[in-house]
């Protein structure tokens, strides 16, 4: 019987849907801001990147490559970042609106903290703050989620049980 390779959209459509659960629930209990827990999700990213990388390896019988098996968890990433986009854009457009405003306000307490500034430049930051935060949050998904999934990658690639069957032209 012959094992059926679980594609890597699928492994990163799983991986994106824990990831928006768990920082919907940061959301909803109001501790977003807290940077620790923050990192979790980060986490669980690595975690779930490596983890298809040595499944996919193991589903290969490990006649994978590094290179093969990177590229498997990139693709993981790739969807990864594509549904988590996607999902930006739903959520701060549709779902949770009042999110900018909660950002603004946390933005412009840290800056009130600074007593270099005065209440025009507060309010200048805010207002480019205000103007480009959208962009920042899908620029920082890609950027961001892509630099992680590229490391987990290769971790995730370097620690896969490997033995490749190697041919030659002429055996095949």
């Amino acid at each position: 019987m012959e094992t059926k390779i679980v594609q890597p959209w699928m492994k990163g459509l799983i991986l994106s849907l824990i990831t928006i659960v768990y920082g919907v629930a940061l959301y909803l209990t109001d501790t977003w801001q807290n940077k620790s827990l923050g990192y979790i999700s980060y986490a669980i990213i690595i975690g779930g990147i490596i983890w298809s990388c040595i499944s996919y390896a193991k589903q290969m019988e490990g006649n994978v490559t590094f290179g093969n098996v990177f590229a498997h968890g990139f693709k993981v990433t790739a969807t990864l970042i594509v549904i988590t986009v996607v999902y930006t854009v739903i959520s701060v457009k549709l779902i949770f609106p009042e999110m900018t405003d909660k950002i603004l306000d946390l933005s412009a307490r840290e800056m009130e903290k600074n007593k270099n500034l005065s209440e025009d430049q507060i309010k200048s930051g805010l207002d480019m703050t205000r103007k480009f935060l959208f962009p920042f949050m899908i620029g920082g998904v890609i950027l961001g989620y892509g630099i992680l999934g590229a490391i987990a990658s290769a971790i995730g690639a370097g620690v896969a049980k490997k033995n490749p069957v190697t041919t030659t032209p002429f055996e095949q």
